[in-house]
């Protein structure tokens, strides 16, 4: 008969053997099952239930505005977004892949360390520092009355200010704006730890400035505004002309960062950026059910955007979404890591010689055999031009019949200047992606 210790033992390993045979079912999921990793949609915000959720300010440099009790009539409940078939990929480890997340989203004290987020910038757009060199400010108040003396408290109080500020949230928000929030430079708009709507209004307008960091927001159903006053500094009152309705406007500014944002459903694109912006980078963010996604350069004709330097990095290309994505002019972009899982027209587009450097992407297309081509090129009829352009597919995973049309020189100088981050391999872009979008980060835990 068996030894009381000899059963102990042979209890302990059959529990350690159910354990790690678990624990690999998980993360031997094959990558190439798009549809399995992709169930999550853009979260509804009625679906959230009203309840207060205060976020404890331990460590934190609180402005004058913060509140001690929340105003219950505006409070949120918090939908929980870890426990979903999008974020199993990533569940395990930080060690994903991912190098931006790896930085800091495994810190289970990263409410403690907030404005380490500013040193993990990757691409062209690194260097932005937003406001990490400056104080905390608390938004408590998710209204957007006034536009010419914007309430304290308010978000729109807080961006237009001179002084570098690193915006968090009292609580989770709706807030419908009624003309566009005109940003001013060395802000970062940080939502982690609060779940934060802009919705169903004016939304970001980031216009002349430098040094902007936008993380963890829920934009959506953005509408065209304008023909009215609007504060963009202490100091300036002025006419703005009807927006186009974008959820992320960027016009004419640089060291730009926008990251790990749900957008969807706008009057016009998601993200634009024109007329001579450039150090930008467009990360992790999750973008579902629109038209023309992303804009990037003026038009053809405005040859400033030759400069341009985009780095598109770890994004969800996901449901419903049509084309541009993006669509380029002029300048140099870098497609890195990306997972392309739904387009109805093409994926990436162009015209007026732009080069695009697609790197370690998995592009899934669409079951119409007639938009299998993952690019576009728009060019006057009946021209050879477009065959100059530099478009590179290096590593890019094609799944569904997609395929890249590539042209111009396979080793030319300007990829070097289309490269911004290393790029992984395709077979990983299904985890590097796991956790796109807004995050559902709680103090105390990794932001898973």
């Amino acid at each position: 008969m068996a030894s009381s210790s000899q059963k102990l033992t042979s209890a302990c390993f059959a529990v350690l053997l159910i354990f790690v045979v678990c624990t690999l079912t998980v993360m031997i999921l094959p990558n190439n099952q798009v549809t399995l990793s992709r169930k999550m949609k853009t979260e509804d915000p009625q679906s959230f239930n009203s309840s207060a959720m205060a976020i404890r300010q331990e460590g934190v440099e609180l402005s004058e505005h913060a509140i001690p009790d929340p105003d219950q009539a505006t409070l949120l409940q918090t939908k929980e977004q870890n426990i979903t078939e999008r974020r199993k990929l990533g569940f395990f480890s930080c060690g994903n892949g991912n190098l931006i997340d790896d930085c800091w989203r495994c810190d289970p004290n990263w409410h403690m360390n907030r404005k380490r987020l500013a040193y993990c910038g990757m691409g062209f757009g690194s260097n932005a520092t937003g406001g990490r060199d400056g104080r905390f400010y608390v938004v408590d108040d998710p209204t957007d009355e006034d536009m010419k003396y914007p309430k304290p408290g308010t978000l729109r109080h807080a961006v237009i200010q001179v002084e570098p500020l690193w915006i968090i949230f009292k609580r989770d928000m709706v807030m419908t704006l009624k003309q566009e929030l005109i940003m001013n430079s060395y802000k970062t708009i940080d939502a982690r730890g609060a779940n934060v709507h802009i919705a169903n209004g004016a939304c970001i307008t980031i216009q002349g400035i430098t040094h902007v960091i936008i993380h963890g927001l829920h934009i959506h159903d953005c509408i065209r505004t304008g023909n009215a006053m609007v504060r963009s500094s202490p100091s300036h009152y002025g006419m703005r002309n009807m927006s186009d309705g974008d959820a992320v406007s960027i016009y004419g500014s640089s060291h730009i960062w926008i990251d790990h944002n749900s957008l969807s459903k706008c009057a016009d694109g998601l993200v634009d950026v024109v007329m001579g912006s450039t150090a930008v980078t467009i990360s992790n963010n999750h973008l579902t059910h629109h038209n023309e996604v992303m804009l990037l350069g003026n038009n053809d004709l405005y040859t400033q955007d030759k400069n341009m330097k985009v780095t598109i990095a770890y994004n969800h290309f996901g449901e419903g979404l049509k084309q541009r994505m993006p669509r380029c002019r002029h300048g140099y972009f870098h497609v890195v890591n990306n997972d392309y899982t739904h387009w109805e027209m093409y994926a990436i587009g162009g015209s007026a010689n732009p080069t695009i450097n697609s790197q370690g992407n998995r592009y899934a297309a669409p079951k119409n055999r007639y938009a299998k081509e993952v690019t576009k090129r728009v060019v006057k009829r009946e021209t050879t031009e477009w065959k100059k352009w530099n478009w590179r597919s290096e590593g890019d995973m094609l799944v569904n019949g997609a395929f890249f049309i590539q042209s111009g020189e396979g080793e030319s100088a300007s990829y070097g200047s289309a490269s911004s981050l290393e790029a992984k391999p395709a077979s990983m872009v299904a985890s590097i992606t796991s956790t796109a979008g807004a995050l559902g980060c709680r103090e105390g835990k990794p932001c898973y």
